[in-house]
């Protein structure tokens, strides 16, 4: 733990006693964890689809509406949609047309030689239909809407309109949703939780309306969008699929829903008898036959059908689960508290802090990469996007959560088989990461993602991490030959100059800042840096594990060009001499500051330029257009510059894609309500604002001196 006080001496003191308490017990913590996370539990009070809350266990998410289920999908379908989707749930339309992905590749004559990538097409029209064919396919599925079904008086179906009275409440500490409203006076209280292993959610209905036999539940199937993406609310080509009842008990069915080649199972069980019901082609209704004013039920997704009529445990053990499983979350991971704090941003900081961490828990905790939406609607048609893998996990580790971090790493080791054919397509050698990919590792036809290159040293950062966290041979045996091939295709990918006797990177690449052409651009400063950190440290693995250098690696590391300069200021590319002229190129992510933000302090890289450059982007980039993540990045190169002031301004600036909604998501703009990466790139940057980085011998490095904050943390890890 470390704090700032005005009283520096005061301080130091304080810190020792503080440390020689902790290291004496644990139990004797100063940080209040459950007070610190349940004041930021989200609390709904009325309608907005912006505010859908969600339940899940990182593989498996469950969202819900101010009903506490899925009652009114299509008013939350253009805010925070109404998901329910999981790691396993994926579908692709029937290829009529036999598409051959070959029908993608458009080949570039560079380094003197053809190289072919997966790009998107215009023309021909075969070609075109062959790339979207493969960007859209294979697709996350919507898996369906759970909800109520409450009658009026008068017989008919309630309205959105005549809920009333609302209050609804995330419990972070136990990830149980309480939810209270009323249909017409009457109250309805609905209690809902999702089990820590499995896709399962558990729901507790008390309301006198169940006696009278009003309150019904409703399942819906629908159908994928094939679009960008998907809201769950498709309920046209009703033929296109089938939904059917195939196991029926007193209190509990199975249902299958059929989609082309895909189908999966939805187990259902009560804590009373159920009637069943088709309403619609895929609509249909529960009714509970109990005459008591309590109904218990859960429901289960699943790839396989279950055993005959499996049980599925009682809600009360599913809630016991549930919070076993958050208190273990809460009290393992690390902490950071703000009580104490008078700058009026601490207190919304700390709710950003917290809800973030619950977020990326229940949305991007699973066993592969998360598409940049989660699990609550479908972005990018749901598939993951690599170079975004760094900021949805990386903050695993430095918030002492590494097998968290871990348990997404063993994903890539089932696609290295693809990566390779990519770099061996290419003429590279090793493993060329995807960019746009599927839970199979296929690569999806991209114009801009085919040339991306920062996802590539990505794999070394994630499992450094691991290994300055466990500081074991048996992480490095366990991944060396991914690190190693990772590092094989940076060094071949460089390629080398002979009129200027170094080697470069690009032509045919894009960098992180996505607004240069591939044809043209090469040595962006951020890939430059960050492929010098990368095979550096794949050297440092070779040595710790007590192999020679790799010469190969060297020569490139020893001839790399250096970063680009111009007029005294770090350039976007060296091919970009107009980086801070052309407009364009002022907007979309300032990736330059990535070389000492992201990455830590290296000898290619001048702190005064850096510093220069940091000042410029900062007075003159078009902050309008950027993401979520620039912010955090921002903060973390102000950070390393001395800049706390600066970091914490970066944080808060007024900018649309920088707005924090009341559920605690990042929202960037009508197509994406929610964006992970900038909760993630929060995460990041507040463990590096508190813990510092290699080499910081400061407290609190990214927070002000000014005697405005009061900082407190626990359990972070420095970042490298």
């Amino acid at each position: 733990m470390k704090y700032r006080i005005q009283n520096r001496l005061y301080a130091l003191l304080f810190f020792m006693l503080l440390l020689l308490v902790s290291s004496i017990s644990r139990s004797q913590e100063l940080i209040n964890r459950m007070a610190l996370v349940q004041r930021h539990n989200v609390v709904n009070n009325k309608f907005d689809s912006l505010s859908a809350l969600t339940l899940g266990n990182g593989g498996f998410a469950f969202t819900v509406d101010i009903t506490g289920l899925q009652s009114f999908p299509e008013a939350y379908s253009q805010g925070v949609p109404l998901g329910t989707q999981s790691e396993w749930g994926w579908h692709s339309f029937t290829d009529t047309a036999g598409y051959r992905f070959e029908e993608t590749l458009k080949t570039y004559h560079l380094h003197n030689r053809d190289i072919t990538y997966a790009v998107q097409w215009n023309t021909p029209e075969r070609n075109k239909q062959a790339s979207d064919w493969f960007r859209q396919n294979m697709h996350r599925l919507q898996l369906g809407n759970i909800g109520l079904q409450i009658l009026l008086k008068n017989g008919t179906a309630c309205r959105l309109s005549d809920i009333k009275e609302v209050s609804q409440e995330l419990d972070l500490w136990a990830g149980v949703i309480k939810s209270r409203f009323t249909v017409e006076g009457n109250p309805v209280q609905v209690l809902t939780t999702v089990h820590p292993e499995t896709d399962l959610v558990a729901v507790r209905i008390e309301s006198p309306l169940l006696k009278e036999g009003r309150i019904k539940l409703q399942i819906r199937f629908p159908y994928p969008t094939g679009t960008f993406s998907d809201a769950g609310v498709n309920r046209a080509s009703p033929e296109k699929h089938v939904s059917r009842v195939v196991e029926v008990g007193q209190r509990s069915f199975t249902m299958e829903h059929s989609l082309d080649r895909t189908r999966y199972f939805l187990q259902v069980g009560g804590s009373d008898a159920m009637t069943l019901a088709q309403q619609q082609r895929h609509d249909h209704i529960i009714t509970p036959a109990t005459t008591a004013a309590r109904f218990d039920f859960d429901f289960r997704f699943s790839e396989e059908r279950p055993g005959s009529l499996r049980t599925l445990p009682p809600f009360e053990t599913v809630r016991t689960f549930s919070e076993e499983h958050w208190l273990r979350f809460w009290q393992t991971g690390a902490a950071v508290d703000f009580t104490g704090s008078t700058d009026p941003r601490a207190f919304e900081l700390e709710r950003r802090v917290i809800l973030s961490q619950y977020l990326m828990a229940v949305q991007c905790a699973g066993n592969i990469p998360p598409q940049e939406t989660g699990l609550t609607y479908n972005s990018w048609f749901g598939k993951p996007h690599l170079e975004m893998h760094w900021w949805h996990v990386v903050h695993f580790a430095l918030w002492n959560r590494p097998d968290i971090l871990e348990k997404g790493l063993q994903w890539y080791a089932t696609v290295a088989g693809k990566a390779r054919a990519i770099a061996q397509r290419q003429g590279y050698e090793g493993l060329r990461w995807q960019k746009m990919t599927d839970p199979e590792g296929n690569e999806s036809p991209s114009s801009v993602g085919a040339f991306l290159l920062w996802q590539q040293p990505h794999f070394i950062y994630m499992t450094e991490l691991l290994y300055r966290h466990y500081h074991d041979h048996g992480t490095l045996n366990k991944y060396k030959d991914l690190v190693f091939a990772t590092a094989d295709f940076m060094a071949s990918f460089a390629a080398y100059d002979s009129t200027t006797h170094r080697y470069i990177l690009g032509r045919g690449m894009i960098p992180a800042q996505e607004r240069f052409k591939p044809e043209s651009t090469f040595n962006a400063t951020f890939e430059l840096a960050y492929w010098r950190w990368g095979l550096s440290t794949a050297q440092e693995w070779r040595t710790r594990l007590g192999l020679p250098r790799n010469a190969r690696w060297d020569a490139v590391l020893d001839s790399l060009a250096p970063l680009p300069q111009k007029d005294g200021l770090y350039l976007a590319a060296e091919s970009a001499p107009d980086s801070y002229t052309n407009p364009p190129y002022m907007t979309d992510h300032p990736a330059v500051l990535g070389a000492l933000g992201m990455l830590p302090a290296q000898s290619c890289v001048d702190t005064a330029v850096m510093h220069r450059t940091f000042n410029k982007i900062w007075t003159s980039w078009n902050w309008q257009e950027t993401w979520g993540w620039d912010f955090p990045l921002t903060a973390m190169t102000a950070t390393r510059l001395g800049l706390p002031e600066k970091a914490i301004d970066a944080l808060f600036m007024p900018v649309k894609t920088n707005t924090w909604l009341a559920d605690g998501h990042n929202y960037q703009d009508e197509r994406l309500r929610l964006y992970l990466p900038g909760n993630g790139a929060l995460l990041t940057a507040v463990a590096m604002m508190c813990a510092g980085y290699d080499g910081c011998m400061q407290a609190l490095p990214g927070i002000p001196d000014n005697g405005k904050w009061r900082v407190m943390w626990e359990g972070l890890h420095t970042m490298p």
